[in-house]
């Protein structure tokens, strides 16, 4: 397969088997197949170079002066309307997020968040104890409305149903991974954005008068356009619902997998926080990242031309057992280094903190604490979705 961009044509390695359906069902074979065989290499279904190796994809997070994340005609910023920060590049993208991460550094998330993440895990775990006559699903009873009030509440949107945000930020994720061009998705990407542009409407006025901690607010004060402060807002709705919901149950799952660990973990609460670091990085919930190469660069042996769009697979970055002993096990204890759940670099997730905290430390923790007895359901198997962001749809959880 020849690959043609404005400078030059070169022969790339081609994946032409990957199916992303397969992808759908169940990601890790394809993407250790991928290392294995082609680490740098085009997929003609994905319309991308992908680069599934974790040497690969930190390089690339490290150089996005090579790697540049302003992709031209990107399904992200075709989802959500307009082109929020992470489609920019430094100091575009430096000025942009400055404002952002004055409420979302460890000493904010612990100051003026924290309290606010007990409340809102106690306020739906007690609502699915009463409800549940000793049954649930973890992902739409506790995960979904965890996340999503959250999320309203840090980006200053206490007005509107945690659920409705849930389903904005479904939508733009779909859109975002949107890679077979599905005019299904692209509809509800349209409906969902008038939803949350008049919610912003609201709230900007509000905030304009009365400023508050939320990510909204610091962006209008940090004299950022309208425009694109609605841009980035719904960029924080779409990717600040996606982790930290898809957390809740990985923990749990793999938890629940491992009784030794979750014996230790329930002894040393401490273990908390390795827990959290081991569990994104075995089920990373950003499974791929878009970036655009700005010369040509030369990777694993390959030369990948300049104007090329990548695909950078955390996701398989984070299995790859050139990093990770036995990366395809989970262990609590692992001592390899640094994952890529959260990216890296200049465009490391913005939410890493408060992920970290809100589920790591007090979501799942909480529900082990108030339910010594949840388990998985024998009878009812969990689902998954997603591949570019993948995490469970439904776990049916016991007490």
């Amino acid at each position: 397969m020849t690959i043609t961009s404005a400078t030059t044509s070169l022969d790339l390695p081609t994946a032409d088997w990957l199916d992303p359906a397969e992808l759908a069902r169940d990601p890790y074979p394809s993407y250790e197949r991928l290392r294995r065989e082609a680490p740098v290499a085009w997929s003609p279904a994905v319309k991308k170079v992908l680069i599934s190796s974790f040497e690969g994809c930190s390089f690339g997070e490290q150089h996005p002066e090579i790697f540049s994340s302003s992709v031209s005609g990107g399904t992200l910023v075709r989802a959500m309307g307009g082109r929020p920060l992470i489609r920019k590049d430094d100091p575009e993208h430096a000025a942009e997020r400055a404002p952002m991460n004055r409420t979302l550094r460890p000493k904010q998330i612990m100051e003026v968040w924290t309290e606010r993440f007990e409340t809102n895990a106690r306020e739906y775990l007690e609502r699915m104890i009463s409800s549940g006559n000793g049954a649930a699903d973890l992902n739409t009873d506790y995960a979904v409305p965890v996340a999503a009030k959250n999320l309203c509440d840090m980006v200053g949107m206490p007005q509107v149903d945690p659920l409705e945000l849930a389903r904005w930020s479904t939508d733009f994720i779909a859109g975002t991974g949107n890679v077979l061009d599905r005019q299904e998705i692209w509809d509800r990407c349209e409906r969902s954005r008038q939803e949350c542009d008049a919610a912003l409407d609201e709230t900007i006025a509000r905030l304009r008068r009365q400023p508050d901690p939320s990510i909204t607010s610091m962006l209008l004060e940090g004299g950022m356009a309208e425009e694109q402060v609605r841009n980035n807002v719904k960029l924080t709705i779409s990717g600040g619902m996606n982790e930290p919901q898809h957390m809740i149950t990985n923990m749990v799952w793999l938890l629940e997998r491992a009784p030794e660990q979750k014996a230790e973990v329930l002894a040393r609460p401490e273990l908390w926080k390795q827990v959290f670091t081991e569990a994104v990085r075995y089920f990373s919930p950003i499974g791929m990242i878009t970036r655009q190469t700005t010369s040509d660069v030369e990777l694993h042996g390959v030369t990948i031309p300049c104007g090329t769009q990548i695909g950078m697979i955390l996701a398989s970055a984070n299995r790859d057992a050139d990093r990770f002993r036995n990366p395809d096990a989970f262990d609590i204890h692992r001592d390899g280094g640094t994952n890529l759940a959260f990216g890296n670099g200049v465009h490391q997730c913005a939410g890493k903190w408060a992920a970290q905290k809100a589920i790591g430390e007090i979501a799942v923790p909480m529900l082990y604490r108030e339910l010594p007895g949840l388990r998985l359901d024998p009878e009812r198997a969990e689902t998954w979705g997603g591949w570019v962001f993948r995490g469970m749809t439904s776990l049916p959880v016991i007490w």
